[in-house]
């Protein structure tokens, strides 16, 4: 499956990309990327968790370089989700769950999202986390570690620290007849395993 088509999957089975389907292809100039990686290829051991009690844990949890372009108009402030639909035996695991942050940043530097910030609020990431928490693959085949971006017209102040995924995605696209406050989305993939 190439890297394409996996990130249109994690998106069409994710509420907010039932919600943004239309929008991401239409926005084809909002564009995620990294200097830490290349989308669809193999990220670097130092992004990988270092958690002491997880033998997969084998890296530094520094946080990749994120850069984003074209800018949807009226967008007000971004969240961040740092997905792994492999996890967890097919289960998925949220490594990362950002909001609030303002329109006028457009990139995080590598390892600033390792630790709390005022640039973003942090939301609670399956670990129960709300900063970056890297990757815990076991040996074999790469997990998709799926990098997605949302656009939205919410002020970045307006949703309290700690919403998990699903709140999250509640608030953005909240059910009809509230209006979606999703401007657009971008994506980036990174693969990951335990280096053997």
């Amino acid at each position: 499956m190439s890297t394409t088509q996996l990130l249109q999957r994690v998106l069409a089975a994710s509420a907010i990309g039932l919600a943004f389907a239309a929008s991401a292809m239409a926005q084809t100039a909002f564009t995620l990327t990294s200097t830490t990686f290349k989308d669809g290829q193999m990220m670097p051991k130092k992004v990988a968790n270092s958690t002491s009690t997880n033998p997969n844990c084998v890296g530094e949890n520094v946080s990749p370089q994120l850069s984003w372009t074209g800018v949807p108009d009226g967008t007000k402030s971004f969240a961040i989700l740092m997905e792994d639909p492999e996890g967890r035996g097919g289960a998925g695991v949220h490594h990362w769950v950002a909001y609030g942050i303002p329109a006028t940043v457009t990139s995080f530097a590598e390892g600033e999202l390792s630790k709390a910030s005022d640039k973003y609020v942090g939301g609670k990431s399956t670990q129960g986390v709300g900063n970056y928490s890297g990757p815990c693959t076991p040996p074999g085949s790469p997990h998709h570690y799926t990098f997605i971006l949302i656009a939205t017209d919410l002020d970045p102040k307006e949703l309290a620290p700690g919403l998990t995924r699903e709140e999250l995605q509640a608030k953005i696209v909240p059910p009809p007849p509230a209006m979606s406050h999703a401007k657009g989305t971008a994506g980036l993939v990174g693969l990951f395993t335990k280096p053997s």
